[in-house]
C-alpha cells in the first residue's frame, strides 16, 4: 500500500512477516453481512517492539488492506473501519498528523485498486477539522468508486457516534414522518456514507467497549473482542469471527423458534 523504499516500512515489514497469513478458502456464510471493526492496538504494537507509534499505524494500514481484500470472499458486503475517532484529537499532534497523512496516502494510492475490485468507498464523520487536501481526496475517492458493487467500505474519520446522533436529532424535527426508520434515514444523511445496521462488531487490542462507535447501528450487533492487536489481525482471524457470528442465535429480544413453537 505504501512505497517499499521507505525505511520505516521496510523495518515494519521485516518485523511483521511472521504474522502474515495466506488467504484461506472462502467461508460458506450468509451474504450481505455488515462487519464493523474497531482496529485498536497499533501504537502498543509498535512501542512493544521499540518502534515509533507511527510504525504501528502503518502496520495497521497493511492489516486493513488484507482484510478489505478478503472481506467480499467471506460474505461481507459492508465493512466499516474505525480509522480516527473524534476523541483521538486529544492525542499528541504528531501522532494525529501521522494518521491523517497515512489516510491521505491510502486514498491516493488505493482508489484505483478499489475501482478494479468493485469496492465503493465512503467516509463517515466530520470533515471540517481535517486538512483540505485530505478532504478533497475523500471527495475524489468517493466519486471515483461510487459504482463499486462487491463491497461497501466505510472509513470512520473524525467520527463520534454521539455527535452524529445529536446532529441527526437536530434535523429530525423537520421530518414529517416520525419513526425509527425515518430517523435512520436522517442519520444516514448526516453520516454521508449511509447508516446500516451492523451484524458483527469486532474489536482488537484487548479492550471491551464501543468507544463511541456506531451506537445506533450496533443496537443488535454481535460483539467479538480479541486480545490480538490490530497489526497482528489477519484474514484467518476475520474468518474465525464470522464463523463465531454464524454460531450465535440472534433472537433480537424474541424467543428462539424452538422455544416459542
Amino acid at each position: 500500500m505504501f512505497p517499499a523504499a521507505e525505511k520505516e516500512v521496510e523495518n515494519m515489514q521485516l518485523l511483521t512477516t511472521q504474522h502474515l497469513e495466506t488467504v484461506p478458502t472462502p467461508l460458506a456464510v450468509n451474504s450481505g453481512l455488515h462487519v464493523a471493526i474497531i482496529s485498536d492496538g497499533n501504537g502498543r504494537w509498535a512501542t512493544s517492539r521499540g518502534l515509533p507509534r507511527s510504525a504501528g499505524h502503518r502496520a495497521g494500514a497493511e492489516s486493513a488492506r488484507r482484510i478489505i481484500e478478503a472481506a467480499p470472499r467471506i460474505g461481507i458486503r459492508t465493512l466499516t473501519l474505525f480509522a480516527l475517532s473524534s476523541a483521538n484529537w486529544k492525542r499528541p499532534a504528531a501522532e494525529v498528523n501521522a494518521i491523517l497523512r497515512l489516510l491521505h496516502e491510502y486514498l491516493l494510492i488505493e482508489t484505483s485498486h478499489c475501482i478494479e475490485e468493485g469496492v465503493r468507498l465512503s467516509v463517515i464523520g466530520r470533515r471540517d477539522r481535517i486538512p483540505a487536501t485530505l478532504r478533497q481526496a475523500i471527495v475524489d475517492s468517493e466519486a471515483a468508486t461510487a459504482g463499486g458493487k462487491r463491497l461497501h467500505l466505510r472509513l470512520a474519520i473524525d467520527y463520534s457516534a454521539r455527535e452524529a446522533i445529536y446532529h441527526a436529532a437536530c434535523r429530525f424535527y423537520k421530518v414529517t414522518e416520525l419513526s425509527p426508520e425515518s430517523f435512520s434515514n436522517v442519520l444516514a444523511e448526516v453520516l454521508r456514507g449511509g447508516s446500516t445496521e451492523v451484524d458483527l462488531l469486532i474489536r482488537t487490542g484487548g479492550e471491551q467497549r464501543l468507544s463511541d462507535f456506531l451506537l445506533w447501528e450496533c443496537a443488535f450487533a454481535e460483539f467479538v473482542f480479541l486480545p490480538k492487536r490490530w497489526p497482528d489481525f489477519g484474514v484467518a482471524d476475520l474468518e474465525s469471527a464470522v464463523q463465531e457470528f454464524g454460531r450465535r442465535e440472534r433472537t433480537r429480544g424474541a424467543l428462539p423458534d424452538a422455544i416459542a413453537g
